[in-house]
């Protein structure tokens, strides 16, 4: 390992060094041009090639710087600078050496972006080493082997004359087997800006801090009392738990000067969890485990807002560019925008007891056009944050961020450099300390441009920024904590400011849109679906009696549908849509008509039953319609078609019955359909087939007269039989009387009277009765009818259902 070297004293600043051989090159120029007259057309082809090689060479060994502190270092501050260097070529590199070159002041923004950009060393523009500065020796390096250095050197030895931005280069120069001689085999810049004392004027920085997630709760709700939400996966536990992206969130913006930008239905899912969910499991719904990280993090969360401005973006962060391009002419589209921006501050205010701001617009990078610009301010933003990459100012410094378009909306334009500073991958240490640097030697030349003049410049960075990305944030905005060139700001304050009067006020026209944003925007069949969700869901909502189980989880769903989340995941998107669509679909369906079989009616008329079953866990209230194929055979109450009103409980069925009268024998099809109150066809119409068979007055006439003949004949029949019977007990008491007479006297009982005779015993009987003899045998008349027509029939009275008379 390498050690860092003892520092040897100073010399001439770097600035000075850098004048001196600008100097020397421009007055040794000529003279060597004019001994040097007729081979000099032939020289730069060689020193091209001469240049080219040395960056080819320069790639040789990368050298990662890892850590520079303190990142804004002040007079009487000693800078340490730590890293590796590793040989990626083939051969190894022999007595190198390690060595800092600060450059010349930086003149503006723009060559800081370029000096950034380089990757390999340039002899005629990269300072040369520092002298009488330390080095490290790496006596040899090995192919694929790295080795560490460090520096540590007084601010006062790097020759800083005056404020202002410095460049900061590490090189490692050494020897190969194929040159021995040395070369510059690999370097790395980075900057340092220095400001000892706080400018006059300060630039007023406002910084956004995005608290903002994908979609994970579904349409779906249990149903119990609590209505216990229903999440996709579990995957937002993730990020909720300590050191997940939202938790780092939370606990670096708590201690930064920053504005919160919440997306509300993160707060919302959240808070669902903290309250009971339930996730998806294949076709089951489990109970979720992380209800007590849920409330830790909101909790933290509420007291990291307090005393910051909070910016709630409309429900679920739609995509207002794909709405704008793709979904604003299909019918509704822009009325889910509408109910987003409605929702977004009553639910911020709900969890986390503050009052946000709920009149900005943020589109995807900034990108902006008149069309974007529409879509943002037609559900109430007056503020769009656009981006100064989209909204473009040809003037030789950075103006103040807010100004006035042309259609009366406040454009709030983010600084494109600082704003993308922490877009690439901050896990490596090297590319947080490189983006930290730039950051800040950006900030200051931006307070420099125009020391005189104070402006307002906002950062807008990445949406869904990593945990390193975060972390990387926290740091660079801990490095302006000194406040020596800017001071923090707010977003309200910055839509605020007096606009500066140079400053572009154009919106960009539409075909500058950039192309790869609007590749990744959600198509119009997107648009077309949440549409279709949102017609079912309006006609369903008419026959609850309870809609606020049904309809909030819906448009909540039907808002994340369209959010910006799902840029890059139209896989996952379209699944999500159908997926919110099926379930309420399901629902529909629990109200519904049972099929009926065909009916037999005889007779002029009946009742015809429809059944109506609700699956549902509320009760419904519907309009039912029957309507006759064929009013002059089959009419209902006199008319073609009859209503009736149904209301129908929780979990039941309920049959409606219908007054029929019928004309003429024949088939007649019926269709049953239900309605909503307004009139809306409600479901799929049922058919069924009734059958007319009439009963004609004749045919009901001789089927009364054979009831008649039948009770007359069972009355004749009785009488007979009574009288029958009478004679029949006549003889047999005269029979018994004449035996009385001819038996021998029984002796009498010694104590015993005469019995006395029963009154009427002695009355002679009627002549009429007593000639008549009892005849058993006697033949019925022919008129009786047959007593017994045969057991009925048990057979089936034929396909079709009864109809109730």
């Amino acid at each position: 390992m390498a050690e860092a070297a003892d520092i040897q004293g100073t010399g001439p600043s770097p600035a000075r060094r850098w004048l001196r051989r600008t100097i020397t090159v421009a007055f040794g120029a000529p003279l060597l041009a004019g001994l040097l007259q007729a081979p000099a057309t032939a020289a730069p082809a060689p020193a091209a090639a001469a240049a080219a090689e040395d960056a080819a060479v320069s790639k040789t060994v990368d050298v990662s710087l890892d850590t520079l502190a303190p990142s804004a270092p002040v007079e009487g501050d000693t800078v340490t600078l730590t890293g590796t260097v590793t040989n990626r070529g083939k051969k190894a590199v022999t007595d190198a050496t390690v060595d800092l070159r600060v450059g010349p002041q930086m003149t503006s923004r723009s060559e800081i972006e370029q000096v950034a950009g380089r990757t390999s060393y340039r002899p005629y523009s990269d300072p040369a080493p520092l002298e009488d500065a330390p080095e490290v020796k790496i006596p040899r390096l090995n192919p694929g082997l790295s080795a560490d250095f460090s520096f540590s050197v007084p601010v006062s030895d790097l020759g800083f004359d005056e404020a202002g931005v410095y460049q900061l280069g590490v090189s490692l120069s050494g020897q190969t087997s194929d040159h021995r001689y040395d070369r510059v085999l690999g370097i790395e810049r980075t900057f340092v800006p220095y400001q000892p004392e706080a400018t006059e004027k300060r630039t007023q920085l406002t910084y956004l801090w995005p608290l903002i997630s994908s979609a994970h709760v579904s349409a779906e709700t249990a149903t119990d009392d609590q209505q216990t939400p229903v999440f996709e996966d579990d995957a937002l536990a993730a990020e909720l738990k300590p050191g997940g992206r939202l938790d780092e969130l939370v606990s670096l913006g708590k201690d930064l000067p920053v504005t919160w930008v919440v997306d509300p239905d993160l707060l919302a899912s959240v808070d669902a969890m903290a309250n009971g969910y339930r996730v998806k499991d294949g076709t089951l719904h489990v109970p979720g485990k992380h209800q007590a990280l849920a409330e830790r993090w909101l909790d933290s969360l509420e007291k990291a807002v307090q005393g910051h401005k909070v910016v709630a973006l409309p429900f679920a962060d739609p995509d207002l560019a794909s709405l704008a391009h793709r979904g604003k002419d299909v019918p509704g589209s822009l009325g889910h925008l509408q109910s987003a921006t409605a929702l977004a501050g009553t639910t911020v205010e709900t969890i986390l007891h503050v009052q946000p701001a709920t009149d900005f617009a943020w589109p995807v990078d900034g990108a902006v056009d008149p069309s974007i610009v529409a879509v943002a301010t037609s559900a109430g933003a007056d503020k769009v944050i656009a981006r100064s990459d989209s909204v473009r100012d040809d003037l030789p410094y950075t103006p103040t961020a807010a100004r006035p378009f042309s259609n009366g909306t406040t454009a709030v334009v983010s600084d494109a450099l600082l704003s993308t500073a922490f877009d690439g991958d901050m896990v490596r240490t090297e590319n947080s300390t490189l983006a930290v640097q730039e950051f800040l030697a950006q900030s200051l030349a931006i307070t420099l441009e125009q020391p005189e003049d104070q402006r307002s410049v906002v950062v807008a960075p990445q949406r869904v920024p990593t945990v390193a990305q975060a972390q990387t944030m926290a740091t660079a905005l801990r490095g302006l904590s000194a406040k020596r060139w800017s001071q923090p700001s707010d977003l309200l304050a910055a839509a605020a400011a007096k606009p500066d009067p140079d400053a572009s006020t154009a919106v960009p026209a539409g075909s500058r849109y950039p192309k790869k944003l609007r590749d990744r925007e959600l198509p119009v069949q997107a648009f077309r679906d949440m549409k279709t969700t949102r017609d079912e869901l309006d006609d369903f909502k008419v026959i609850l009696t309870a809609q606020y189980r049904v309809v909030p989880p819906f448009t909540n769903a039907i808002n994340r549908e369209m959010s910006t989340s799902w840029r890059g995941q139209a896989r996952a998107a379209a699944l999500y849509r159908i997926n919110v669509l099926e379930y309420l679909q399901t629902l529909t369906e629990g109200v519904q008509l049972v099929d009926k079989s065909d009916l037999t009616l005889s007779g002029r008329s009946a009742t015809i039953p429809v059944t109506v079953q609700n699956k549902l866990l509320q009760d419904v209230h519907l309009v039912l319609r029957l309507t006759s194929g064929s009013k002059n055979r089959l009419n209902l109450s006199g008319e073609r078609y009859k209503e009736l009103p149904v209301k129908i409980s929780g979990g039941h069925s309920q049959s409606v019955k219908f007054s029929a009268s019928a004309n003429v024998n024949g088939q007649v099809p019926m269709t049953a359909q239900l309605y909503t109150e307004d009139g809306t066809p409600y479901g799929q119409p049922m058919t069924f087939t009734v059958k007319v068979s009439e009963i004609t007055a004749t045919v009901m006439l001789v089927i009364a007269g054979g009831v008649l003949l039948l009770v007359l004949a069972g009355v004749r029949m009785y009488s007979q039989r009574k009288r029958v019977a009478a004679r029949n007990a006549e003889a047999e008491a005269e029979a018994a009387e004449a035996e009385a007479d001819t038996a021998p006297e029984e002796p009498q009982p010694e104590s015993g009277a005469a019995r006395e005779a029963e009154p009427g015993a002695d009355t002679p009987r009627d002549p009429e009765a007593a000639s008549e003899e009892p005849d058993t045998d006697e033949p019925e008349q022919p008129s009786d009818p047959t007593p017994d027509t045969g057991p009925e029939s048990g057979d089936p009275s034929g396909t079709g259902e009864k109809v109730d008379r």
